[in-house]
Formats: structure tokens, sequence, C-alpha cells
């Protein structure tokens, strides 16, 4: 039934938001003052393209108290952050929450900002152990299970000819063990190469590549048991 690994869907953007950006009673927008006294060093000024600055120019900017850089932060990359959360999770309500907490904890993490990899590497980084975290939370898999279970109800409007088998492989995702989701998610969901998943996750190259020998293996077995 499966010859080859369809790539999953993404979950597509975060649900539109009206006015600024608010996570948790928190309002992020920029707000222009004079911090002509208080920036110093990578403080990006208010007379600056905001969106035009490289990430990494924007989070030591932000890592030092630049409100503004924070808040461009994280406009650019909260669909970013609810995607990737959306194929950790497996659950609109629970990506929904996990990227809140990301973005509400960010100012702190930020401050651990050193600038040694790229910008969407600690990114991915943040919110992957911030998934492992909600993980431990979580009291069953069949939460986890469940969860699929509405990232399909969000696909249902799939062209009949992919239907069956996207259907088939969302059901099969939720039998794979969480760091073998982990790695799917990030390899196929996030199109990255087998280094930078492995970057993200703390990973040899080596181990990503078996991890996703595993899943084709595993895939294939489940494809053969569910066609008796």
């Amino acid at each position: 039934m499966v010859g080859h690994m369809d790539t999953p869907r993404s979950p597509g953007p975060a649900p539109a938001r009206s006015g600024a950006l608010f996570v948790r009673g928190k309002d992020f927008r920029a707000r222009a003052k004079d911090r002509s006294k208080d920036c110093s060093g990578a403080c990006v000024s208010d007379n600056v393209m905001l969106m035009d600055t490289p990430d990494e120019t924007l989070a030591t900017a932000a890592a030092d108290g630049d409100r503004a850089a924070f808040a461009t932060l994280v406009h650019r990359h909260y669909d970013r952050i609810h995607g990737l959360a959306w194929r950790l999770t497996g659950s609109l309500t629970e990506a929904e929450d996990l990227a809140q907490d990301i973005c509400a904890a960010l100012p702190s993490k930020l401050r651990n900002w050193r600038g040694e990899a790229r910008f969407t590497t600690w990114l991915y980084r943040v919110v992957v152990n911030a998934a492992h975290d909600q993980r431990r939370r979580r009291a069953t898999r069949s939460r986890a299970a469940l969860g699929w279970g509405d990232w399909e109800l969000a696909r249902q409007d799939e062209i009949a000819v992919q239907a069956e088998a996207q259907d088939w492989l969302a059901q099969a995702m939720t039998r794979l063990p969480p760091e073998l989701r982990d790695t799917v998610a990030l390899v196929l969901g996030e199109e990255m190469t087998q280094a930078e998943a492995g970057l993200v996750l703390g990973l040899s190259e080596g181990t990503i590549a078996w991890r996703m020998s595993e899943v084709k293996k595993r895939l294939r077995a489940m494809a053969r048991e569910d066609a008796r």
C-alpha cells in the first residue's frame, strides 16, 4: 500500500489574530519610545527597517531588552512555531497552547542566546524541547493519538485521489514512538536535511538517517498488516 512515504502536508499558518500579537495577556506590539539612553551594542534603533533586519541581529537586540526587535521576531516566526508545534503534538488545541507558552517564555530564553547557530535552528530546538516538556506533563499516549485525529479533521478537504493514502499515513504516525514522530515532523514536515534535524534534536546525522530508515520499515510493516 505504501511504496514510499508521502510527505505529510503542513497544517498551514496559525489562525489569524486580530490586532497585535498577544500572548497570555501580554501585548507584543513594538511600543515606539526613546531607548537611546538604555540601548547599547546590538540594540536595534526604532529608525531601522526591522522587517529587513536579519534574525540573528534581532535576537541579539531582543536579548538586550529591545522590545521592538522581540515583537518583530515573534511576528516573523509565529507561524513557524505554531506549524511545528502542530506537527509535534498532532492537536490544534495543544499546538495553540504550546505556541503561546513558547512565545511567553521567549524573553527569558533569549537571555541565553549566544548567536552560535542560525536563529531558526535555535528556535526549532526551543519548540522541540517545549514539546518534550509538554509530553512529560501529559498523562497517556492516547491523548496524543486523539490529537492526531484533530490533525486529520483539518485535512478532510484533501482531493479524493490522495485522501485514502494520507488518512492511512496519519493514523500510522500515531503508532510510531514519539522520537520517530519528532524526526518525521522535522525532516518531512519542515523539509529539513538530516543534518539540520540532527542539530535541532541534538543528535548525529547518522542517528537521524537511522530513524528515517526505521520509520519507512515500520510503515511498510503496518501496510502489510493492514492489507490482510
